[in-house]
Formats: structure tokens, sequence, C-alpha cells
């Protein structure tokens, strides 16, 4: 019962941090808004300055560190180009490696947790348009979790988390959540296989593997 009981707490507490996360939020694009005008010019110039540099080069480097400051983890790399409109939304873990052509709409916050893989040509989008006032945005937050693997050419739709291990295939458009070590392909994605959490846990280890 005390087991039971603790699953209950855990999956309430989880839903409850869904909710603080993916609550939708609205913008009135009529409204004068200083200070987001103000991070959309800087992020422009950086993003600027960083898809113009030798990747790899001290000047490319000196960029993305500007340009995601104390929001990006140690050891991570962003290979340009990029497109980014509001980069001080974006949160980037440890150990995460982001391709070239990674494209991102951040009115709302994007959380990339550590060991995260991004592949080429991946769309993460949080916000969209009111359907009938084209100038309010709808905005919702997307994580994506630890360890997961983004494929080339993906898009991650607004308010979408993607668990811890999962795996969204190449091309595929995620519109609802991804669950813990779940394996999704197409458009809209679908849900086709779920992988063993035990292998994780031993991944690298060339000692166990024999």
């Amino acid at each position: 019962m005390t087991h039971l009981i603790w699953i209950a707490i855990v999956k309430q507490n989880e839903k409850k941090r869904m909710c603080i996360y993916m609550e939708e939020r609205r913008m009135d694009l009529r409204i004068p808004n200083p200070a987001r005008s103000r991070e959309g010019k800087r992020t422009t110039r950086l993003v600027h300055q960083m898809n113009m540099a030798l990747p790899g080069s001290e000047e490319c480097i000196e960029a993305a560190k500007e340009l995601f400051g104390k929001h990006i983890g140690t050891d991570s790399f962003v290979n340009p180009p990029v497109y980014i409109n509001l980069a001080e939304n974006i949160h980037i873990g440890k150990n995460v490696v982001i391709m070239p052509y990674f494209r991102c709409m951040s009115a709302g916050n994007v959380y990339i947790e550590d060991d995260v893989r991004i592949a080429m040509n991946v769309s993460v989008i949080t916000n969209n348009h009111d359907v009938y006032d084209r100038d309010v945005l709808t905005i919702k937050d997307v994580r994506i979790g630890k360890n997961a693997w983004i494929g080339a050419g993906a898009t991650i739709l607004p308010g979408v988390t993607v668990g811890e291990n999962a795996v969204v295939g190449s091309a595929s458009v995620v519109t609802h959540d991804v669950p813990a070590g779940g394996v999704v392909v197409g458009n809209p994605a679908r849900l086709i296989k779920t992988l063993d959490p035990e292998k994780f846990k031993t991944a690298g280890d060339p000692e166990m593997q024999e």
C-alpha cells in the first residue's frame, strides 16, 4: 500500500510540474514590449555573427557564449548555422550537441536537458497564432528530457515534452508528449516502441556489454 501511495504522489507531482511548464500564455503583438524588442535585436545580431564565423573558430565560440550566456551548460555545442529569435528563453544543459540548421521560435521557454542530441534541420516551436486574431501569439513551453535524441528534420510543436531517453524519428512532427524511452515516428508522430530502461544503465560500459 505504501508503494502505491508513493507512486500516486510521484505522478501527481509530475502532473503539477507539467502544468507549470506547459500552461498556455497569450501575447498581443500590438502592445509594445521594449524588453522583448531589445532581446530580439540582441539575438539577431549574435546569431548573424555566429552564422558568419568559421564553425569552431574562436569568433564563433565567443558569439555562442554571448548569445546563450549562463543558459548553456558545460561541454555543450551549438553548430551553426542556426535561426533563433529570442535566445534568452532557451535553456541548454550539459553535454548537449545541436547540429546545423537548428530553428527555434522561442517566445516561450525551451528546456533542453543534459546529454540531448539534436540532429540537423530540427525545428522547435513554442508559439502559434490565434486562429481568429493573428496578432495574438499563443505560447507553450517545450521540454526535451535528458538523453533524448531528436532525428534530422523533426519538428517539435508548442507544449510538447519529450521524455528522458526518448527518440524522435527523422522528419516526425511531434504534437503530443513523448513518454520516457518512447520511440515516435511520423506526422503526426506516433509511438512505435518503448526502449528498455535497463540497457541505458550499462550503455558505454564495454565490460557490461560483453
